[in-house]
């Protein structure tokens, strides 16, 4: 049988709960096998081994979380992603590739004056839309 040691937090704090754990799975068996291997299996169900293989499962999952959707996360990174041109035509993609208009600077009612870009010192007000130096 073999133990999988849970590995201490990356902080280096001690975490009471994984020390519990982990000696109360050691309390009940010096050493386990895998949580649902054929090693556990074929162990009586009443096998201190098949308690403390379960207690280090759990305490895997609480700091650890979901093995599988991980290994599913890390393989959807590897897939080719689809492209934004997929789809669409020649010409839809030429017209959103043209310059768009600039934006048209305006001074909000009841906000303070906007400082217009590239002019320093100069500003736009809200209440005629003129600028002042």
């Amino acid at each position: 049988m073999s133990r999988t040691a849970v590995r201490p937090p990356a902080d280096n704090a001690v975490d009471p709960i994984a020390l519990w754990a982990m000696g109360r799975a050691h309390a009940l068996a010096p050493d386990w096998p895998k949580y649902g291997s054929p090693a556990w299996c074929s162990l009586h169900p009443g096998h201190p081994a098949r308690l403390a293989s379960a207690i280090e499962a759990a305490e895997l999952w609480r700091r650890y979380g979901d093995e599988h959707a991980l290994v599913e996360w890390l393989k959807s990174l590897s897939r080719s992603r689809e492209s934004i041109a997929r789809g669409r035509a020649l010409a839809e993609l030429d017209a959103l590739a043209q310059p768009k208009a600039p934006h048209q600077l305006r001074a909000t009612p009841g906000w303070p004056p906007v400082r217009i870009p590239g002019q320093a010192g100069r500003y736009l007000y809200p209440q005629e839309g003129r600028r002042a130096a």
